[in-house]
């Protein structure tokens, strides 16, 4: 039988009814480790006690109101960001590209309130991802997500990742802000150079155009931090931010500093569903947890155990995996042969990666993974590697 469903994905014959913190259960009972947390989404794990408590309560008295009105939750929710970030005011969308629009739609609406309605490009860089939109395509620039939906988007400019003499070049007078990720994850876990951020920081404010950063993926602790430009000591004017902030409730949210948000009055841009009751009270639970002493100084203990492991593994089958890279929960495999291999292997030993660019396989377990789910995830990849080397 044909699924209703539109064919727009290539799943995996695998489907669970029920997670509990790291693993997830199909209806015959069969526990994966689950180490993609669904694309870097599940960080607190599954069903969390915490979390389940929170959005039971809050789906017991209020689901959605709208933003015709205030919405204390919400408020909670945009001050706790502010109290633990660079910005200063936060819109709240349903996802990581409603997130990256409304950056895109700021920046251009920053330069018409300071009098430059002429400056509304936006320079990217090679192998980014900023979403599945018309506008968020056109920003990644990436011809495979961009065939057969032309004519596209018009407004961008890309140069080579790390080019920062490049980006210097391509900054003219209809330019108006720099958008970037700090890892691009989906191109499979690309690291910045040294000093990368902080030169666009200097190059965007030598030229009066905006820093914006694509945090979808890297925030909200997923590398160690809470966002992830806090490793290399850069602030940026604007961020966008979701995945992780909902712990698998979807949410969105773009932050900014007073000054690059200044044009975004009432108006000027606007949600049904961004930011309701449900989401926001899944979201503060989320931040309850992350937020307390020592979250983070575990999460990078953890990862120093589980990228010291997935290294020693990665010497023993040279010819299996050729680097690692990634910080945090973000640890990227290139692979030597097809990466679609490691990641058919991981599954049939019930354990779920994500395969990404660069014939990569990102590793994306939940931050409150402990000693033991390492353990576990060592000795499986192990065990598939050492079959890809036998063949």
């Amino acid at each position: 039988m044909t699924s209703p469903v539109m064919p727009t994905y290539a799943r995996a014959d695998v489907a669970f009814e029920r997670g509990e913190g790291p693993y997830l259960f199909t209806s015959a009972g069969e526990r994966y480790l689950d180490f993609g947390s669904g694309i870097a989404v599940t960080s607190l794990g599954h069903a969390h006690p915490h979390l389940v408590e929170a959005l039971k309560a809050q789906a017991e008295k209020l689901w959605h109101t709208s933003n015709l009105y205030r919405i204390e939750g919400q408020e909670r929710l945009a001050e706790r960001l502010v109290e633990n970030s660079f910005a200063d005011t936060v819109f709240f969308g349903n996802s990581g590209a409603e997130a990256l629009e409304c950056c895109i739609k700021l920046a251009r609406k920053y330069q018409y309130a300071i009098g430059a309605p002429e400056r509304y490009r936006i320079l990217t860089f090679e192998g980014a991802f900023h979403g599945r939109t018309l506008a968020t395509l056109a920003a990644g620039g990436q011809e495979k997500h961009l065939e057969g939906f032309g004519p596209v988007v018009e407004g961008f400019d890309q140069v080579e990742w790390g080019d920062v003499a490049a980006a210097h070049d391509a900054i003219g007078k209809q330019t108006a802000a720099i958008l970037v990720e700090p890892i691009e994850g989906e191109s499979g876990v690309r690291m910045p150079v040294k000093n990368f951020l902080r030169d666009l920081r200097s190059l965007a404010d030598e030229h009066g155009v905006l820093l914006m950063l694509d945090e979808v993926q890297t925030g909200i602790g997923r590398t160690g931090k809470f966002l992830a430009h806090e490793h290399w000591g850069v602030a940026p004017d604007v961020a966008a931010v979701a995945k992780a902030l909902g712990g698998g409730f979807p949410i969105g949210a773009c932050l900014a500093t007073a000054t690059a948000a200044q044009g975004m009055v009432a108006g000027t841009h606007g949600s049904t569903f961004g930011g309701n009751p449900l989401a926001v009270a899944a979201a503060n639970a989320v931040l309850d947890i992350m937020l307390a002493d020592g979250f983070f100084d575990q999460v990078e203990v953890m990862h120093k155990k589980l990228i010291d492991g997935v290294d020693s593994i990665a010497r023993r089958y040279q010819g299996v995996i050729a680097e690692v890279r990634g910080l945090g929960m973000l640890i990227g495999m290139r692979c030597i042969g097809p990466n679609t291999d490691l990641v058919a292997a991981l599954r049939e030993r019930e354990m779920l990666v994500i395969p990404a660019g660069d014939n990569v396989v990102r590793l994306l377990p939940p931050l409150i993974i402990d000693e033991s789910h390492i353990d576990e995830a060592l000795e499986k990849l192990a065990d598939a590697c050492a079959e890809i080397a036998a063949k």
